[in-house]
């Protein structure tokens, strides 16, 4: 890709990313007019909406380093340590994302490009449930009432952004609340 290229895709991803984190329209000719360009350009870019809020969902893990983030869960040596490092990590990026996960979750429900973009970041994040959940498999010390997909579906599901929302905004927690009670409730569900 050409830099001219990358600096239009850039401009594009940052367009989006403003106009999801103000709750403003996010058509493609929304996106385009923020972004200056025309929508056909944006097309040249991005071959449908969900393709595009995808990639908005990941240039906001870029600018964020979540890679960085995920090192201390990933260089883990137990199950136990990984586990505590992943909901730490994934605990700690959500009132980050938050801003983009809230309207993209909102649009999911009606619009096939947002539930698109959603599924392919709850995909990922499983994924590291998943990662953690082995690691306690490895170990011997994930409890015998569950095998590894069961238990990563538990733990992806208490840790859902939806989770996150009623936790500490409906019920009042605190950041380090939700973090420390998180650690404490899937150590007590999965760890033997």
């Amino acid at each position: 890709m050409s830099r001219e290229s990358q600096n239009t895709r850039t401009r594009i991803l940052t367009a989006a990313l403003k106009l999801l984190e103000t709750g403003e329209k996010t058509r493609m000719t929304d996106i385009a007019r923020a972004a200056g360009i025309s929508r056909q350009a944006l097309y040249l870019h991005f071959e449908t909406r969900a393709d595009l809020l995808i990639a908005v969902t990941r240039h906001v893990d870029e600018l964020n380093n979540s890679d960085d983030l995920l090192a201390a869960s990933r260089a883990a040596t137990t199950g136990v340590a990984r586990l505590d490092a992943y909901i730490e990590a994934w605990g700690g990026y959500i009132p980050i994302v938050y801003k983009v996960a809230k309207p993209i979750m909102a649009m999911a429900e009606t619009d096939e490009a947002a539930r698109a973009a959603w599924n392919e970041r709850m995909a990922a994040m499983r994924h590291g449930c998943a990662a953690a959940v082995d690691a306690l498999a490895r170990d011997g010390r994930l409890r015998s009432e569950f095998d590894a997909e069961t238990a990563t579906d538990i733990l992806w599901a208490q840790l859902s952004v939806p989770t996150w929302v009623a936790l500490t905004e409906g019920r009042g927690w605190s950041q380090a609340d939700y973090i420390a009670r998180q650690k404490l409730i899937a150590k007590r569900l999965l760890v033997a």
